[in-house]
């Protein structure tokens, strides 16, 4: 198993991709199979991730990505999305999962879906979107780790037109609302950036221990 730290440092926000080297099948699976593992807010997983592999596609919203050019030249456009539909039946939802998974009864699951449909209550419509979009962080921090690992570039990005994104992926009549996308692939071998030497502050700038 690749040390974690190493993955890590390997990595960096890619700004040219190679557009003729292909993400494989079987690493895109691992790389969905990440995102679905994502710890997630009560496990309420508020979430779904849209995967744009069509040229013509990504060719359509390169203009409503501010013209970057990693919309067009990856290899597979991830765009990480929210649920607009933030009522209890994300409660409903997965209590109906967990009794179908497990196989054990509803009422097993009482005491824990009261609790979420008690969190739920005390949000008005703007904190549940704001929470929501805090989970599809965690799965976009997920995602990067795991694109390390296997040695696959990514690029996070949030500068782009959700609006647009939204109506071109006909994500409206999904019930979805774009947060992030992720552009993913294989840096070029010209990305001045892949060499320049990695930046963070030290622990001691960081860290406090008590």
């Amino acid at each position: 198993m690749k040390n974690i730290l190493d993955c890590l440092n390997w990595r960096y926000a890619v700004k040219k991709f190679n557009s003729n080297k292909k993400v494989s099948n079987e690493n895109l699976e691992k790389i969905l199979q990440g995102f679905t593992l994502t710890a997630s807010s009560f496990n309420l997983q508020p979430w779904w991730i849209v995967v744009v592999e069509n040229q013509e596609l990504k060719d359509k919203l390169f203009e409503y990505s501010y013209y970057q050019e990693q919309i067009k030249d990856c290899s597979h456009l991830l765009v990480l999305c929210r649920k607009t539909d933030l009522s209890e039946k994300l409660v409903d939802d997965l209590i109906d999962s967990l009794v179908e998974k497990s196989g054990m009864k509803k009422n097993n699951f009482e005491s824990y879906e009261n609790m979420m449909r008690w969190f739920l209550s005390r949000l008005d419509d703007n904190r549940k979107i704001s929470w929501a979009e805090k989970q599809v962080y965690i799965a976009l921090g997920n995602l990067l780790d795991v694109c390390a690992c296997l040695e696959i570039d990514s690029c996070p990005m949030e500068w782009f037109d959700k609006q647009k994104y939204d109506e071109i992926l006909n994500l409206q009549e999904k019930w979805l609302s774009s947060v992030l996308v992720l552009p993913i692939g294989y840096r070029a071998e010209d990305d001045k950036y892949a060499t320049i030497p990695k930046h963070r502050y030290d622990l001691d700038d960081l860290v406090i221990k008590m």
